[in-house]
């Protein structure tokens, strides 16, 4: 008699785990590597507009205006669309007004409230989940113990 024949296709060592990861690395790399290639063979076709270094990342300011929401005129402004929250700075040399993003001490007081109240929930959900697997063990012992008693 013959060798029995598999109906399928793919030999079941192509299956095995180590396998097929190696053959998605392969794939993902050589993928990578032509999209890759295609996409910085584009030639590019946006304008790039020249960068301005505000003035407070360069000299010394003194803040004009202190940090407050931004206002709806305000929300399209590139320093109201980081946090939401914009102060207006005077730059000492250059003497220019520019605003610059901030940080509002009421949004960080928020924003600890929300991850204390976050970290004690998941505090009391795994306590919970202890104390259950606790008794879930105590019980599967006072069993085998009353197992082993009545054997006897």
């Amino acid at each position: 008699m013959g060798r029995m024949e598999s109906d399928c296709r793919i030999p079941m060592l192509c299956l095995r785990p180590r396998v097929l990861a190696l053959h998605a690395l392969f794939w993902g790399l050589v993928s990578l590597r032509v999209f890759g290639a295609a996409l910085l063979s584009e030639e590019k076709t946006t304008v790039a507009r020249p960068v301005t270094t505000p003035c407070w990342q360069m000299e010394e300011f003194v803040v004009a205006v202190e940090c407050s929401r931004c206002t709806a005129f305000q929300s399209s402004w590139a320093a109201c669309t980081q946090t939401g929250y914009v102060e207006r700075i005077n730059c000492t040399k250059s003497n220019k007004d520019e605003y610059k993003s901030c940080r509002s001490t009421l949004m960080e007081e928020l924003l600890f409230w929300k991850f204390e109240g976050a970290m004690l929930g998941l505090t009391i959900l795994f306590a919970l989940v202890v104390v259950a697997r606790q008794r879930s063990l105590d019980r599967l012992a006072s069993e085998k113990v009353r197992r082993q008693i009545e054997s006897i």
